[in-house]
């Protein structure tokens, strides 16, 4: 039995589930979200504000437990992007290292001889603040954690100044410099 697969999903009053088949569709305040459950081997049911997941064989083996709450994580997360939000807060650190939005790039001077434009995807919301804060928001916490990391890949934390970009309290282990 998935210990994580046997919690109930408690949906919002201001979101809706539908189940239609294998689709299960999540719509809330923020967007929608789809996702596919194999119907062979899980049944889906909604009663008036959770929703469950259960294998349809008595007997579960290693395969389908480990699936349960799989299927059970990713729509606990769809539940809670479309109700709430997810979001990532980003950080630039180093002398002269600033971001700002132009329209649907983000333009970052990250201490390179030329400017950083990065592409943001039409889901994703993007929030530039203070010039060394990127906030991050959409409703796919996959999408979302993809572009931060993308974002982060730039211009990785170095360890000796910790110059770069990093995830707000991510911690970043320092090394001693040369001595002499």
């Amino acid at each position: 039995m998935s210990k994580i697969g046997k919690k109930k999903i408690v949906v919002p009053k201001d979101s809706s589930v539908k189940i239609e088949g294998e689709n299960v569709t999540i719509s809330g305040p923020k967007g929608t979200k789809k996702l596919t459950i194999n119907d062979k081997i899980f049944s889906s049911q909604m009663t008036e504000s959770e929703f469950h997941i259960k294998p349809l064989e008595k007997k579960i083996d290693k395969k389908t437990s480990i699936l349960w709450g799989t299927y059970r994580s990713l729509v606990n997360n769809a539940v809670t992007g479309v109700s709430v939000g997810h979001e990532k807060i980003l950080e630039l650190n180093g002398v002269g290292f600033r971001a700002n939005l132009k329209g649907e790039l983000l333009n970052l001077q990250i201490g390179f001889s030329h400017d950083v434009n990065f592409k943001i995807p039409k889901e994703i919301k993007v929030v530039v603040e203070k010039q060394t804060v990127i906030k991050i928001n959409g409703v796919d916490k996959e999408l979302v954690a993809k572009i931060a990391a993308d974002i982060k890949g730039l211009k990785p934390v170095e360890p000796y100044k910790a110059k770069g970009i990093k995830e707000r309290g991510q911690f970043v282990l320092r090394k001693e410099g040369k001595k002499k």
